[in-house]
């Protein structure tokens, strides 16, 4: 039976706060001399890489994650800045203390944004926008920082609204007009599907959630695996999933970039050694341990590939995890090509599953006429 949106369903109240251009913004505000400019934090060398772009650098295609001699081609006059993370934090602190005025109930996914429930909140207000107005009015007062807001029932919605109208922007999507929005909305923009799978769904003939809302579950399933059930359920405005505060890591990890590329794999076990040994360090002072191994392997043309082995017991300990590290290297079969990264994660947490396992509540508050 298909689930829909209706009057008599309780709805609560979601806020999405995105920061915008966070690290580069801070850059500029500062250090005046750069603002209005194309700048890049990262590192401007051949091995550089981009962690976040002014929206002057976006408009010549310079993006997040991009190689630094990739955007310095794309953009000619680029500025490259060094990353300042205690100051990103420092700053992403002073956000959060504006977001818990209002709700105890904030997600954070990074530094420079997060979900916030605001069903009720501390200052008994029943608009969630009005919220999202003094919030990203408090943080511009606080931090000269502009933020964008999304508003709506659930986090999918709310991660979707707050960038529509970015940057500085703030936007509304009401319950009565939850389906509508996404049946008009190009499947480009439904956050959590990424190039790969749009570009197979518009193989398909889906170009908008109007026409991924006429397949079924089943025919979605065959075609997506399980994320064409989901792909079913949030194209219906459901998503269910609570704001968890202080979210359980779901992996600990840690890699290395090479000033120059690695064959050998001597060069790579000296190299893959201590992160195991971080990990192990990390991980056992969580007072947890993992069941999932992953080496992570980035070539030097920037082909990423992953190699995972679950195991049938926990384990914490370097000597446990550095042999399965050892095992995968070989497997599928040894790298053929030269390597530029190397990293090592730990994820399947024990104490992730106990949380998994505790009981879920959720008390439900009647729709009120204002959002």
């Amino acid at each position: 039976m298909e689930q829909n949106l209706n009057q008599d369903t309780y709805y609560r109240k979601i806020i999405h706060v995105d920061m915008d251009a966070f690290y580069a913004s801070v850059e500029q505000r500062d250090h005046p001399e750069l603002r209005g400019k194309p700048i890049a934090v990262g590192g401007s060398g051949s091995r550089g890489v981009v962690a976040a772009a002014s929206y002057e650098a976006r408009k010549f295609g310079v993006r997040s994650a991009m190689p630094s001699v990739t955007a310095a081609r794309l953009c000619p006059d680029l500025i490259f800045v060094r990353h300042r993370f205690d100051q990103y934090r420092q700053v992403s602190r002073e956000i959060r203390e504006i977001f818990f005025e209002y709700t105890d109930l904030v997600e954070p996914l990074s530094l420079d944004e997060a979900y916030l429930d605001v069903t009720t909140n501390k200052k008994g207000m029943i608009s969630a926008t009005k919220i999202a107005q003094e919030i990203r009015a408090k943080i511009w007062d606080k931090t000269h920082l502009t933020a964008s807001a999304g508003i709506s029932i659930n986090k999918f919605l709310a991660k979707v609204a707050s960038d529509i109208n970015k940057p500085n922007g703030l936007t509304l999507i009401p319950p009565d007009r939850a389906e509508s929005f996404l049946e008009k909305l190009s499947i480009d923009k439904f956050y959590g599907i990424g190039k790969v799978t749009a570009g197979k769904m518009h193989r398909l003939g889906i170009h908008t959630g109007g026409d991924l809302k006429n397949w079924t579950e089943a025919e979605l399933a065959h075609r997506f695996g399980k994320m064409g059930r989901h792909f079913y359920r949030i194209v219906r405005a459901i998503d269910d999933r609570e704001v968890k505060p202080n979210r359980p890591r779901k992996s600990v990890g840690a890699e290395n970039t090479f000033n120059k590329d690695i064959t050998l794999e001597v060069d790579m076990l000296d190299r893959l050694r201590p992160l195991a040994q971080k990990v192990s360090e990390r991980i056992s002072q969580a007072n947890d341990a993992a069941r999932t191994i992953t080496l992570k392997i980035k070539y030097h043309d920037f082909v990423l590939t992953t190699r995972s082995r679950t195991l049938d017991r926990y384990v914490s300990e370097f000597e446990e995890i550095f042999p399965v590290i050892q095992e995968l290297l070989h497997q599928p079969a040894f790298p053929e090509k030269a390597i530029r990264l190397l990293g090592v994660y730990l994820s399947n947490l024990a104490r992730e599953k106990e949380e998994e396992d505790e009981p879920k509540s959720f008390v439900p508050v009647q729709l009120t006429l204002e959002f």
